[in-house]
Formats: structure tokens, sequence, C-alpha cells
């Protein structure tokens, strides 16, 4: 599988034998995502996450299991959908959760906030609306 990166020809995909998946630079080799392979849901840790545009205009509240790797998809418009549609790219807000159950019943708990009340919870961890992402990298 090949997953394009900004300024690359592609990024390769590889599974080595500790049983965890890796996404190499090509140049390098040097690792850019990783993740353990699923086990079981509720052995992984589990992010929830808010996005925006760069107008901070639109939200978008989303889960999983590998926040760095989920990002880089929707930053790279990787996968086709809401995200990609509106252009949300930045990453405002995010939870860690003891596993994907608690995430995604969290994730529905933020999706069914008002928006107003999102942008409070987004203003109590990030006042400025920085992008999160590369304080992740």
């Amino acid at each position: 599988m090949s997953i394009r990166h900004p300024g690359c020809q592609s990024v390769i995909l590889d599974v080595n034998p500790s049983s965890w998946m890796s996404i190499r630079h090509p140049g390098c080799q040097s690792v850019i995502l990783s993740e353990a392979k699923d086990h079981n849901v509720t052995e992984k840790i589990g992010y929830v996450y808010i996005l925006t545009n760069s107008a901070d205009k639109v939200l978008y509240v989303g889960v999983t299991s590998n926040l760095i790797k989920r990002i880089y998809e929707h930053k790279n418009k990787l996968v086709d959908g809401f995200s990609q549609k509106y252009n949300l790219t930045k990453l405002v807000y995010y939870e860690v959760l003891s596993n994907m159950y608690s995430a995604i019943t969290r994730e529905k708990q933020l999706k069914g906030l008002l928006r107003s009340k999102k942008i409070v919870l987004i203003q109590s961890k990030n006042p400025y609306w920085a992008d999160l992402y590369y304080k992740l990298l």
C-alpha cells in the first residue's frame, strides 16, 4: 500500500516482526507513523478529536486509535468525506481515553453538544485555536 506524502513520491507501508505497522519515508527510511496491529477494541487507547478549517468556521468531531496517522490522513486528504469536502485540516482539540469503547462514547457526547459548547471546550484547552498536530510530532 502506498500513501502519498507532500513533496515526496510516496510513503511505503510495511509490517515488521514486532507486529507494529510502520509508514516509512522512502528517501531516508525514517518512521513517519506507526501503530500496533488491532487486537481488541478495549485494549487500544482511543482519541477523540475536533478539526476545523483555516477560518475556524466548520467543526468536525472524530474518533481514532492512532491520532497522528488519522490527522495526517485528514491533512493530506487521503480519505473522501466531510473533512475533505470542507477542508478540515486543523487539529484544535483532542482527548486521550483508556480504550476505544470510551472514545466512541465520548465522541457521541461531543457530537451531541451545541456548537457553542464545543467552542467553549476548545477554548478551555486551546484559546488561540493553534494547530495541535505539530505538537504531537
